[in-house]
């Protein structure tokens, strides 16, 4: 469970430390105060998206830390951040975000990736937003729903495969499909490229040993001096001796005493090995000046061959290895032209067992989800009379359909509202306040499903009031008694059923606006429900009447 939010610079909060409980923790406060903007703070830590617009004004980065207990080391998305949880269960996730767009993330000070975190934070956390009910109107995610609750991840997963080997069987018999006259210019075409490239008798590296050899020729006469004149120092001519003979004869000169004095034999030595080295030198400066062979007919053709490569390079290909790779993809494409029709008839004898494939994965697909839709249907159900929708039937409908990525039918969630009336879709009937009750079973049953250890509601409330509100309270009443649940709320029913109540106030300070978050004690909280439900003005009666709220939700919690 979530034990410690800590908050640095995120939007009016400047810190907070919010300490939080096992069981129900409920947050409220005044509109504008910062509620939702301790929910961000949340996903941000948990690899939620984020912006620079997050960063409390003035600030150069925010900073947002949550400690967790009770983690388990297998949990998914752990291995893969090579991170895990303390001797006690802990785990620290921290995120600073940068004025620049920069994200330092850090699991038990370990640095991970953003995308590392969220998949961990998936695990951990799962919040329900003031709008997710309104995904309930889009019936492309009921399937969703469905799958997650079936744990049909094997079944889905199966199907696709079967299903992206027959899709990418039809993308290739739709490439190999053509009319004749747009085959045959095709094939002109093809023919044509393939035969230029041929003729030019490409091989990798050409280029660069012609720009080399064209700089050599172009410059041949200034090399050809140089290289004449350094042979000439080297090895001297007919009327003057080179460097070689001028240093044997140093070395010459000192043979005779190189004996008598250290010295000396010391500069003998270092002159016989300098004469070695020049001869050595004198030598392969010698080979090159006789290896210089030039030509104006060699020029002209190394000329001529750089032209033909820059008039293809502008058709086929930057580089030499680029049009020679060119070659082989058009030679390829011409043979698979070629040979079209046999290979046509090959793709429609797979297609068919493909199609055979993804028939079976998706009759198998759709035979689990029927068996899951019914223990669904059951579990809303039986969440919907505790959310006080007695009345209410839910049903999930499968029509078939082609197949496609998600499978083979078409699910959506239909339910009536009213007794006597039919089942419709539930975008077409359900008001807000039966969406977002509806949202909350659809979540609890879910949360069932799954390891997350804490459940976040902002603003689950909305759209309901009075009797439905109390059932609303009582429901994440039960649910935080196996999942800590965290709820940000505007209805004394909620706040007075939390085993544990935070205040978010707003105020200012120095001229600047900053959010504090308090936790509450039995005064504060009949100050703060009394706020809720008569506003501005709280008078004696509504002080009494949430302290009889409180003991009510007190009395309620006990039989749990």
């Amino acid at each position: 469970m979530l034990e410690l939010l800590h908050i640095e610079n995120i939007a009016v909060i400047e810190q907070a430390d919010i300490q939080f409980r096992p069981g129900f923790n409920a947050l409220t406060g005044e509109t504008g105060a910062g509620k939702s903007i301790v929910i961000d703070a949340m996903g941000a830590v948990l690899g939620g998206r984020t912006s620079r617009d997050l960063i409390r004004t003035g600030s150069k980065k925010a900073v947002v830390s949550a400690e967790f207990s009770g983690v388990a080391e297998g949990l998914p998305g752990l291995a893969e951040s090579g991170a895990e949880p303390d001797e006690d269960g802990l785990l620290m996730i921290q995120r600073e975000i940068d004025a620049d767009g920069k994200n330092l993330c850090r699991i038990n000070g370990r640095p991970v990736t953003v995308s590392q975190l969220r998949v961990l934070g998936a695990n951990l956390l799962n919040i329900h937003g003031q709008h997710d009910g309104q995904q309930l109107l889009d019936e492309e995610q009921h399937g969703a729903y469905l799958d997650r609750f079936g744990r049909l991840e094997d079944a889905l997963g199966k199907y696709r495969g079967t299903y992206e080997a027959m899709a990418e069987l039809r993308r290739r018999m739709d490439a190999l499909r053509m009319d004749e006259e747009e085959k045959a210019r095709k094939v002109d075409s093809l023919h044509f490229q393939i035969e230029e490239l041929e003729r030019a008798e490409l091989h990798p590296g050409e280029e660069e040993e012609l720009l080399e050899r064209r700089d050599l020729l172009r410059n041949g006469e200034k090399y050809l001096s140089a290289v004449s004149g350094a042979d000439r120092c080297l090895n001297g001519d007919d009327e003057n001796g080179g460097a070689v003979s001028l240093i044997q004869e140093a070395e010459n000169a000192l043979a005779h005493v190189k004996g008598r004095n250290g010295r000396l034999e010391d500069i003998w030595n270092r002159l016989e090995q300098l004469r070695c080295e020049v001869y050595d030198l004198a030598e392969t400066v010698r080979d090159m000046a006789g290896e210089f062979d030039f030509s104006p007919e060699e020029l002209d053709a190394v000329e001529s061959r750089s032209d033909q490569l820059y008039r293809l390079k502008k058709k086929y290909g930057s580089t030499v290895e680029d049009m020679l790779a060119y070659l082989d993809r058009s030679r390829r494409e011409l043979d698979e032209i070629e040979t079209a029709d046999d290979t046509l008839a090959r793709l429609k004898s797979q297609l068919a067992g493909a199609e055979e494939s993804v028939s079976a994965a998706g009759a198998a697909l759709t035979k689990a989800r029927k068996a899951s839709a019914g223990d669904l249907e059951q579990r809303i159900l039986m969440e919907l009379r505790d959310l006080d929708m007695d009345r209410v039937r839910f049903s999930i409908e499968f029509t078939p359909k082609e197949p496609g990525p998600d499978g083979c039918d078409t699910i959506r969630f239909l339910m009536s509202a009213n007794a006597g009336e039919d089942l419709k879709p539930i975008a077409r009937i359900a008001s807000g306040g039966e969406l977002a009750r509806i949202m909350l079973a659809l979540k609890n049953v879910l949360a069932e499903q799954e390891r997350v250890g804490t459940l976040v509601f902002d603003e689950v409330d909305t759209g309901v009031s009075g009797r439905a509100a109390q059932k609303v309270a009582e429901k994440l009443a039960q649910v935080s008694r196996h999942k800590q649940v965290l709820c940000v709320t505007h209805l004394p029913q909620l706040a007075a059923m939390a085993d544990s109540h935070f205040s978010v106030e707003k105020g200012v300070r120095k001229g600047r606006t900053f959010t504090q978050v308090l936790q509450l004690d039995r005064e504060q909280r009949k100050a703060e429900l009394a706020r809720l439900t008569g506003g501005s003005k709280v008078t004696d009666t509504l002080l009494q009447s949430a302290g009889e709220l409180l003991d009510e939700a007190e009395a309620y919690r006990r039989k749990l």
